[in-house]
């Protein structure tokens, strides 16, 4: 389901003079084989496959600058590949290149746990951070559903299920070690809680989906493990009353760890794909995390408020083996959707408003999915205003696309205009990338086309995401 700008897309051979240096420098950790490719020019978006012309697995930073040296030298672009579970074309070779699997970059460097931190290398991912710290009494909450590589999750700015109690990347984020377009490495920030020591070079570098630099190591923040932890699940005569609840109890300033939303739609689907027994109805999905008592009082005050919107009984949780099947079920949602119309593809997208508007930005995204008649489920964070909506269309339709598209370019901008964004966490990659201006306005894009071209000035780092290079003024 391409664009016709990335059908348009200019695609160059690989020079055979820096393929034999990948190949004499990685042996055979470089590859051109069509299947390799392929896996690597995916991810989980509804483009097609555009794979590089190679695919590179480095092992160290120092590998990672001596391959992006070799392509500054070719000026042939080089795309960062973590996980491939990014949803808006972020992995895809539009103009070729050479692809830099991280994967293998899977090793902790440093656990402080007395600092609360730990200093890993890009390709580890966050279940791994998790496990390797499980003896501390730590972890590592940002959950974006996919086992995601933490590089990956700091280049695209994650965030996801505990966003509203932990924050996102962006606040977890405390140093980085980065690959600069000419091969460089340098270190942003440190283990430090503050610093004011020059531009906060971390923060540009999170977020930029790596048109700036490729994270090669991630310092993070790590938190002590809750005493007490609980879910519930509720249901909702509406979806309107299912968000309100969550609007009340994020004014009332309740501590909940996480609170999914899920429409009927969802519901339905999940219940098929994980044996569930839910009933149909729009669902509100918490996490409470504390001591005993700070949880128990968390849950009380949020049942009120939740009766008071109407909902059924609260189904509890406890014990971790049934919190984990209804995370595990929540996560899967994406899955689960596409088994209600099988051979479908979904066009996935989200935003992100102030909490005020929420209830409104989705009554009015759901009455114009039922109005065009499209197979929908509209899911989300809503605790931190954040909510997705997952569109299920026949690949070879264009007139099923262009509907799903016009639903969300109408989405998009009736959240910009609520003083919200075009993606809570997803990402710019290519498919938001018509929505920066509308957002930011001119002049903030023209700063941006300007860093881009101070960073990058030969285009070369994962050109044809965020700032199209035709775009920047020289």
């Amino acid at each position: 389901m391409n664009h016709p700008a990335i059908l348009a897309s200019v695609r160059k051979p690989l020079p055979a003079g820096l393929l034999h240096a990948l190949q004499a420098l990685l042996e055979d950790r470089c590859s051109i084989a069509l299947a390799v490719r392929e896996h690597h020019g995916r991810d989980e978006s509804s483009y097609d496959p555009m794979p590089p012309e190679a695919v590179v697995f480095a092992q160290s930073t120092a590998e990672v600058a001596e391959i992006v040296r070799l392509c500054h030298a070719h000026e042939v672009p080089v795309i960062p590949y973590g996980a491939g579970s990014s949803l808006e074309g972020h992995i895809l070779a539009l103009h070729g290149g050479v692809t830099i699997d991280l994967s293998q970059m899977n090793k902790m460097v440093a656990v402080h746990a007395e600092d609360l931190t730990a200093t890993v290398q890009a390709g580890v991912t966050r279940k791994q951070l998790n496990t390797e710290i499980r003896d501390t009494g730590l972890f590592f909450p940002i959950d974006p559903g996919a086992d995601a590589s933490l590089g990956g999750m700091a280049a695209t700015r994650a965030s996801g299920t505990n966003a509203v109690r932990y924050g996102t990347m962006r606040e977890n984020v405390m140093a980085l070690t980065v690959v600069t377009a000419d091969g460089r490495i340098i270190r942003t920030g440190s283990r430090a809680k503050k610093s004011s020591a020059g531009y906060d070079l971390t923060r540009v570098f999170v977020g930029s989906e790596g048109t700036l630099g490729i994270i090669t190591e991630v310092t993070v923040k790590l938190y002590p493990l809750p005493e007490a932890i609980s879910a519930a699940v509720c249901s909702f005569p509406d979806n309107a009353d299912a968000v309100n609840t969550v609007i009340q109890t994020i004014q009332m300033g309740v501590p909940i760890a996480r609170v999914e939303f899920l429409d009927a739609n969802g519901v339905r689907a999940i219940n098929a794909h994980d044996k569930l027994n839910l009933p149909v109805k729009p669902l509100l999905l918490f996490e409470f995390h504390g001591t005993e008592h700070g949880v128990k009082e968390q849950a009380e005050l949020v049942q009120e408020i939740a009766a008071a919107n109407g909902a059924g009984d609260f189904e509890w949780a406890t014990r971790p083996e049934d919190r984990s099947r209804l995370w595990a079920a929540r996560h899967n949602a994406y899955f689960a959707l596409l088994q209600l119309r099988p051979g479908s593809r979904s066009i996935s997208t989200d935003c992100c408003v102030p909490i005020s508007r929420l209830a409104e930005c989705i009554s009015e995204t759901q009455i114009d999915c039922e109005n065009h008649g499209i197979t929908y489920s509209i899911i989300g964070h809503v605790g931190d205003g954040n909510f997705h909506v997952l569109m299920l269309v026949d690949p070879d339709s264009p007139d099923e696309i262009a509907v799903a598209e016009s639903i969300n370019q109408r989405m998009v901008t009736r959240a910009i205009a609520m003083d919200g964004t075009c993606t809570g966490e997803h990402g710019v990659g290519i498919h938001k990338m018509g929505f920066l201006i509308e957002e930011h306005g001119a002049d903030a894009i023209h700063m941006m086309r300007m860093l881009k071209h101070a960073f990058d000035p030969k285009n070369i780092l994962n050109p044809g995401k965020i700032i199209a290079w035709d775009e920047v003024e020289e």
